[in-house]
């Protein structure tokens, strides 16, 4: 008995080594996130350029499951501030101690919480690869990976065990490294059983997200796509709302055109690049921390950004009741139609 033990701990202490590149380099992956925060920079100034939280808008169009709290996050700035710092507090803490194989199987739970919200809230995200998708879906199968061959020799879960009372505890098992007190039929079903469900969430947001399973292929970070809606004309003013919901996440779409045409396609009321890069910030309510905002040629709409545009003009009070169109031009050529009925 005594010898089936040691050779089953023999086991779980090579099998431990053979993932010590994983644990290397998926607890780098989510150290760096706090390093390049907060050390190299300092990502987490709200209203700054390159704050985190503003990122975090990003995955809000298509998330999927999650979308509820993303909302609510970048709809309340102080809320999503103290989410972003306890991110990366996290994110330090579960890469730090899987690299250095401390509380190996907990951290490695860590990495597939951290992997799958990943996947769900920025999944869809990825301008030439399936970035984000690949960085989730990879990280739920070595956290879950992890879990089961433990830190082995090469770590500080090895040194603690060493320790006769860590070594006589029933709970470091469970949460650091060594033999898992559990039947090898019921374990091989555990990992048989997991293994398949991974699969299948791989499958399942591939083709969700990307069409990757069959159908015609798309990814949602190509071309940008603006939304339209609550769009409104009275005696003073024309009011919509805009809406990004695809295209790159690393820079905005420019909008370089707001048109107004009657039913029969007179233009009532035009503003080119030059004009709304002037656009009064006044007459824009975001409600996100993704702002739309004038640039230097055009109205920016970062991805994720939602807004209430306000254009009032002396045009408005002698339009007669019918039907006009809101035409929206980006700088790419691409244009977004709203029809109004007055």
């Amino acid at each position: 008995m005594i010898q089936n033990n040691k050779e089953l701990q023999q086991a779980y202490s090579l099998s431990g080594a053979f993932t010590l590149a994983l644990r290397l380099v998926v607890g780098w992956t989510y150290f760096s996130a706090f390093w390049r925060r907060l050390i190299l920079d300092n990502k987490l100034i709200a209203d700054e350029a390159g704050y985190i939280g503003e990122k975090f808008n990003h995955f809000l169009p298509n998330a999927l499951g999650i979308k509820p709290l993303i909302e609510y996050l970048v709809s309340n700035p102080e809320s999503l501030w103290w989410a972003m710092v306890l991110f990366t507090i996290v994110e330090a803490i579960v890469g730090l101690f899987i690299m250095l194989g401390l509380f190996t199987r907990l951290m490695s739970l860590g990495v597939l919480a951290l992997a799958t919200g990943i996947l769900l809230g920025s999944g869809w995200l990825g301008t030439t690869c399936l970035d984000e998708w690949q960085i989730g879906i990879l990280g739920m199968a070595t956290g879950f990976s992890i879990y089961f061959t433990g830190g082995g020799v090469y770590s500080m879960d090895h040194y603690l065990f060493r320790k006769s009372a860590i070594r006589q505890s029933s709970w470091f098992a469970w949460i650091g490294s060594g033999v898992l007190p559990i039947p090898s039929k019921v374990l091989n079903r555990i990992i048989l059983g997991g293994s398949v469900a991974i699969l299948g969430m791989t499958l399942f947001t591939n083709q969700y997200f990307h069409n990757g399973v069959w159908g015609e292929l798309h990814n949602k970070s190509v071309k940008p796509v603006v939304e339209i809606s609550d769009a409104k004309l009275d005696s003073r003013q024309l009011t919509f709302t805009v809406y990004r919901v695809e295209g790159a996440d690393v820079y905005g779409s420019f909008l370089i055109g707001i048109e107004l045409k009657d039913k029969d396609g007179n233009s009532l009321i035009r503003k080119d690049g030059a004009e709304l890069s002037k656009f009064q910030e006044s007459d824009i309510k975001n409600r996100y921390v993704a702002k739309v905002k004038p640039g230097k040629h055009s109205l920016i709409i970062p991805l994720g950004s939602k807004a209430e545009i306000s254009i009032a003009d002396d045009v408005f009070n002698t339009l007669p009741k019918g039907e006009y169109s809101l035409i929206l031009t980006d700088i790419s050529g691409i244009t977004w139609t709203q029809t109004i009925l007055n």
